[in-house]
């Protein structure tokens, strides 16, 4: 095999990979990646919450899209790992007798990277990798409680000659009871590859389906969160082929793996996402999240750390909202996520 392509696929192989788990996605399992830090402090996957000011909320969820949304506007940027940088807009625009669209534009940087051989030895010159995500939602409320949306999705990436895009859609509705409980169904990354110059087959999109709900408690400053991620996959468990846990046995040449109860009990919960929020007065609130999958997925065996939390803030500050977090994916590091949000109509004169 020619080493330049040799080097190529191997870096593809590297990139694509689902950084939320071990298991992988596939080459476009960046359409899922969390660029929003509300979203990620909340555990990092399709939120139940409707709520009219944070306009990213529609890309993970795009049935809580609505008319309150109109003219809001969101920048993002995640510092990844390794200088890698992440950077996203938004905005919003309602129209009476459509609905509520929402123009999204992701972009993945890696930055550039040196030609090598098989040993390692550089060849000389450089070359960018990089992932795109344009995304064109739609949100309309059909009744008090009900609402519905889609997001319709192109994305591509652009390894040094190499590149693929797909097409992709989102589903999902929402439903909201009289006492505040908020559910959500959706399903994402319905689509297909259109176009890749890689050899091999087409790469298959990260399909998957979540059921969530939510609830801001009548008495106590708090909003909390559950949602069950993957309903289409039951055993999300990794098997690692370094077998750090010392789950083979040499002498009996077999695995010691959970069974019975454990063994469900590990599953179901690798499904869970548990997300929270404190409001501290009109100004701030504090977020909290746990993903047990990802938690099991990126541990080390002597070094669990905060691996699957996710915390952060938010903060209004005259006429934007500013919100951080950090989401522990790794002992050695954790990237940082700062999104600014702000509605244009507060700049003009008498509105708030």
């Amino acid at each position: 095999m020619n080493k330049r392509l040799l080097l190529i696929i191997s870096l593809f192989l590297l990139l694509v990979t689902d950084i939320q788990g071990q298991t992988t996605n596939g080459a476009y399992g960046f359409m899922d990646a969390t660029n929003s830090a509300r979203v990620a402090a909340l555990g990092g996957t399709i939120l139940p919450i409707y709520d009219s000011t944070d306009v990213q909320l529609g890309i993970y969820n795009p049935s809580i899209i609505n008319k309150g949304m109109h003219n809001a506007l969101a920048l993002s940027y995640v510092n990844y790992y390794a200088g890698s940088n992440f950077a996203t807009a938004q905005y919003a625009r309602n129209f009476e007798k459509a609905g509520t669209f929402v123009g999204t534009v992701q972009f993945n940087s890696f930055g550039n990277m040196e030609y090598a051989d098989e040993s390692g030895n550089l060849t000389g010159g450089t070359f960018s990798a990089s992932d795109y995500l344009f995304t064109f939602g739609w949100g309309r409320q059909l009744t008090p409680h009900w609402s519905i949306g889609a997001n319709l999705k192109f994305g591509g990436i652009q390894y040094e000659s190499y590149h693929t895009f797909a097409l992709a859609v989102d589903v999902a509705g929402h439903y909201r009871t009289d006492k505040g409980w908020m559910f959500t169904v959706g399903a994402r990354n319905i689509g297909v590859e259109a176009y890749n110059n890689l050899p091999g087959d087409k790469n298959k999109l990260p399909f998957h389906l979540s059921l969530g709900a939510a609830k801001r408690l009548d008495h106590v400053p708090f909003l909390f969160s559950i949602t069950y991620d993957n309903i289409q996959k039951w055993d999300l468990t990794y098997d690692d082929p370094l077998d750090l846990d010392g789950n083979y046995d040499p002498m009996t040449g077999e695995y010691n793996e959970k069974k019975g109860f454990g063994k469900f009990a590990d599953n179901f919960m690798r499904h869970i996402v548990f997300g929270g929020e404190i409001y501290v007065g009109r100004y701030v609130v504090l977020r909290l999240g746990f993903n047990y999958g990802s938690r099991q997925n990126l541990k080390t065996p002597t070094k669990k750390g905060m691996c699957g939390f996710s915390y952060g803030f938010g903060v209004n500050i005259w006429k934007f909202t500013i919100n951080y977090s950090r989401s522990e994916m790794h002992i050695y590091g954790s990237p940082n996520y700062i999104t600014i949000t702000t509605n244009l109509d507060r700049f003009i004169k008498g509105v708030k």
